[in-house]
């Protein structure tokens, strides 16, 4: 092994998170495999042990754990500068190719063989997210404790509707309470590495902070001079910019909490076209939270004033994506630095461990959310005291959806293929059923 090998140049990291950004398919799993191989595995340019660290604290931080540890390994390597071309090479594939998706899509949904199109994807999506919630589920709920959280988190969300930032950090806050008692209860073991010396790095972290701060603000100040807080690009940025807080545990367990939002309180789109969004999402490179850029175009393309539509698209799409990522790189340069002290935290790891097992149930609740919403064409809610009842309107029931599902179904579960080719699959099967309607 060479030197060359241990630290590359800067231009042949860039060449290498150009290729890995433009091959991340898979959401985070497969994404993060795909690193392992390219960076440990064949490059060695770093080690398994600090690969599999920075990987938990990447855990730790709200924001696509894929696209922070990304950035992390650059700035491992090459300091801020590479950790800004490893984060921003992850995600700009993916970007350029889901804006131009949300472009068709705006132009296209209302014609019928685009719609049949997207009755399959919304189907295959049924099943995508099956998959992510049972796997989640076998690797985070190892102990009784976590699987009690997991079904308090979707009680709290389904039938409660409890907000999900209150859901999600409760629980964060009731683990680091039993790591201190139980441990045993959150599977948390010490660590073996030695506890760093030196001073702790506060001054270096704080001015990180404020500056990255500043960035992440900048557009926003910018849309809130110009265009006022009753603007839709006001709307979007300070939502995504929220959410950007509390996107603990990756894409799937935020959908929930942004599809309400963004289909019921801000009536941006509808139930079925967040589905089909999240279809987009899977079919792109780079993180799945991308979905996100899908939701601020349309959002700012259906209220463009006084721009014309399509530009308009584009600046909610761009400020989507920049208040969902510029955190990012807030989180990883401020605290990278203390990821080797975070290793001795146990009240860290245990905030950490619930808040992932709370993540199955928010997972659930978004199953069940788009099961409801795919499979009917209308889906009312009532009250009864404090629990929300969720009542589908049978005779809206979508033969065609269910039918597609459970082919998409049988191709993950039983033939073991690849969300590419399942969308793809599905999605002909849509056009072929759509022209029964």
């Amino acid at each position: 092994m060479t030197e060359q090998d241990i630290q590359p140049d800067f231009r042949k990291l860039v060449r290498v998170f150009a290729r890995i950004g433009l091959l991340s398919f898979g959401g985070p799993a497969g994404q993060i495999a795909l690193m392992h191989r390219e960076l440990v595995g064949e490059r060695r340019w770093i080690s398994e042990d600090q690969y599999l660290h920075a990987l938990n604290f990447c855990h730790l931080l709200p924001g696509p754990e894929a696209q922070q540890l990304a950035t992390w390994i650059g700035w491992k390597l090459h300091g801020v500068r590479g950790g800004l071309a490893a984060g921003l090479l992850f995600v700009v594939p993916g970007a350029l190719v889901i804006l131009a998706l949300s472009m068709i899509y705006a132009f296209a949904a209302k014609l019928v063989w685009f719609a049949a199109l997207f009755l399959g994807i919304k189907a295959a999506v049924l099943a995508i997210v099956v998959q992510a919630l049972l796997r989640i589920a076998g690797r985070a709920l190892d102990t009784g404790f976590k699987q009690l959280l997991a079904a308090s988190a979707f009680v709290a969300l389904f039938l409660l509707d409890a907000p999900f930032p209150l859901v999600v950090l409760g629980a964060g806050l009731v683990g680091t309470i039993v790591a201190s008692v139980r441990p045993d209860w959150l599977a948390i073991k010490p660590s073996r590495q030695t506890q760093p010396h030196g001073p702790r790095p506060w001054r270096q972290s704080l001015r990180t902070m404020l500056l990255w701060a500043a960035i992440w603000a900048a557009p926003l100040v910018l849309v809130l001079a110009t265009l006022g807080p009753d603007h839709v690009l006001w709307k979007i940025g300070s939502f995504f910019s929220q959410l950007a807080v509390v996107t603990f545990g990756g894409a799937y367990a935020v959908l929930t909490y942004m599809a309400q939002e963004a289909v019921q309180g801000f009536g941006w789109l509808s139930a079925g076209e967040m589905a089909d969004g999240l279809g987009l999402a899977e079919t792109t490179p780079g993180p799945l939270i991308m979905v996100t850029q899908f939701v601020g175009y349309l959002a700012a393309f259906r209220a463009p004033e006084p721009f014309t539509p399509t530009i308009a698209g584009i600046l909610g799409a761009a400020l989507t994506t920049w208040v969902t990522f510029a955190p990012c790189f807030l989180w990883i340069f401020t605290f990278a630095p203390w990821i080797e002290r975070m290793e001795h935290a146990p009240r860290l790891k245990g905030g950490l461990a619930a808040l992932t097992a709370s993540v199955v149930g928010v997972i659930a609740n978004l199953t069940l959310w788009f099961v409801l919403h795919v499979l009917f064409a209308q889906v009312n809610e009532a009250r009864w005291g404090l629990v929300r009842l969720h009542n589908p309107e049978w005779p809206t029931f979508d033969w065609r959806a269910a039918v597609l599902a459970a082919i998409a179904a049988i191709l993950i579960f039983r033939l073991r293929w690849n969300v590419i080719a399942v969308l793809g699959a599905v999605g002909l099967g849509g056009l072929l059923l759509g022209s029964l309607a």
